[in-house]
C-alpha cells in the first residue's frame, strides 16, 4: 500500500452494528464465521435457537465487515459476501458497517488480506493464554490504515480484479492441459515402457488384496459415510471430491469386505470405461460400489504407481477388457478371478 496515502483510524471508517436480536429457542438460524489467516466469511451449519448459550443473536448483511475478537490474531477478519447475508453470529464476533463515502468495502476486504496488514492489528490481541488471546474493539478500533481517496480504492480493486480474472483464466487453462494433452502423452509413452521386454506374473503375485466393493444396493443419505463409484476414477486420478452418502450400517458392510488405505489402487470394473486404475493418495475413510475394485499391492514387489500405470496401458486396458463378462454390453464387469 502506498505510504503516502493518509493515515486514518478505523474507528473513522468503522461504524459497530447494533443488529442484535432476542434469540428464538424454535427458530432455525443459518450462522456463519471466519476463517483463519484473512480468508474471508463462510456459511456455516443451521441451528435451533435452543441451542444457543446467548439470549441474543446479531445479523450480519452484505458488505459488513466482521471479526472474531479471539482468533484476531491469527487473521480473523473478512468482509460479508452476498451468499451470508441475513445470517447470524455469535457473541465472539464484533460486526461493523463500513462509511461507504469514505471506504469501498472490496478495498477494506482486499486490506486485510495482506499478511503483514492484518498481523499487525491482530497482534494487539491481549490475554495470557495464546490460543485465547481477545482483541477488544476499542483496541481494534485505534488502529490506523492507509486510505488512499475512494475513487483510487476503486481503481485499485478494479486492477487486482482484472488481475485475478487473468490468474483464474491461466488456471482454467493449465486444468484443460492437465486434462487432455498430459494423458494423450502418457498414452504416447506408457506403450514404449511396457513393451512386453518382462516375463509376465499374475496380480495375485503382486497383491496381498483384489476384491469390489459391496454389491448390496446402498442407502444414500444427506448425512453419513463417504461412498464412491466408477465416477470417481478416472486414469491416474483419484477424483472422490463428489461423492454420495450412506448409511452406517451399509458402510460397516463395505469395509468389512475391504478397508481402503492410502496406496492402495483403485480400479473401475463396470461399464464402458472397465480397467481405468487411480491410486488412493490421500488418508480417506470412505466405502465402495462393486463398481470399482481395490488392488493393495505387496509393497516389496510392487510400487502402487507402477501398478497403475500398468493397468492404464493399452496392454492393461486390453487385458482387463478381455476378462469382461458380458461382453458387447454397455455394463459389462470385469471378472476378477481371472486374475
Amino acid at each position: 500500500m502506498n505510504g503516502t496515502w493518509d493515515k486514518v483510524r478505523l474507528s473513522e471508517i468503522l461504524h459497530r452494528a447494533d443488529r442484535f436480536e432476542p434469540r428464538d429457542d424454535l427458530g432455525e438460524y443459518p450462522f456463519a464465521g471466519t476463517y483463519s489467516f484473512a480468508r474471508g466469511i463462510f456459511v456455516g451449519e443451521r441451528k435451533l435457537g435452543s441451542t444457543f448459550s446467548l439470549p441474543k443473536v446479531q445479523r450480519i448483511r452484505a458488505g459488513d465487515f466482521v471479526y472474531c475478537k479471539i482468533m484476531a490474531w491469527e487473521g480473523a477478519f473478512g468482509v460479508v459476501p452476498k451468499e451470508a447475508d441475513g445470517c447470524v453470529l455469535s457473541g465472539a464476533f464484533v460486526v461493523y458497517e463500513p462509511n461507504r463515502q469514505r471506504i469501498d468495502s472490496r478495498f477494506l476486504d482486499y486490506f486485510f488480506k495482506v499478511w503483514a496488514h492484518w498481523r499487525t492489528i491482530g497482534t494487539q490481541s491481549t490475554g495470557t493464554n495464546v490460543r485465547r488471546q481477545s482483541l477488544h474493539p476499542d483496541q481494534f478500533e485505534k488502529s490506523e490504515i492507509s486510505l488512499p481517496p475512494l475513487s483510487e480504492q476503486q481503481r485499485i480493486v478494479a486492477r487486482i480484479e482484472e488481475l485475478a480474472a487473468k490468474i483464474n483464466e491461466a488456471r482454467g487453462l493449465r486444468q484443460q492441459v492437465t486434462e487432455t494433452e498430459i494423458p494423450a502423452l502418457c498414452n504416447a509413452i506408457i506403450p514404449r515402457v511396457f513393451d512386453g521386454k518382462w516375463p509376465y506374473v499374475s496380480l495375485e503375485q503382486v497383491c496381498s488384496l483384489i476384491t469390489d466393493g459391496t454389491h448390496q444396493t446402498p442407502r444414500y443419505v444427506d448425512d453419513g459415510f463417504m461412498f464412491l463409484s466408477a465416477q470417481n476414477v478416472k486414469p491416474f486420478r483419484f477424483i472422490p471430491e463428489v461423492h454420495r452418502k450412506v448409511s452406517a450400517d451399509d458402510y460397516h458392510t463395505c469395509v468389512a469386505r475391504a478397508k481402503p488405505q492410502k496406496g492402495d489402487v483403485l480400479m473401475t470394473r463396470v461399464g464402458a470405461m472397465i480397467g481405468e486404475a487411480a491410486v488412493i493418495d490421500r488418508d480417506l475413510d470412505f466405502a465402495f460400489y462393486v463398481s470399482l475394485a481395490i488392488l493393495r499391492p505387496r509393497t516389496e514387489k510392487i510400487i502402487s504407481e507402477f501398478l497403475a500405470h500398468w493397468l492404464n496401458s493399452p496392454r492393461g486396458l486390453a487385458q482387463s477388457r478381455r476378462q469382461t463378462l458380458g461382453k458387447g454390453h454397455s455394463q459389462g464387469n470385469l471378472n476378477l478371478k481371472l486374475y
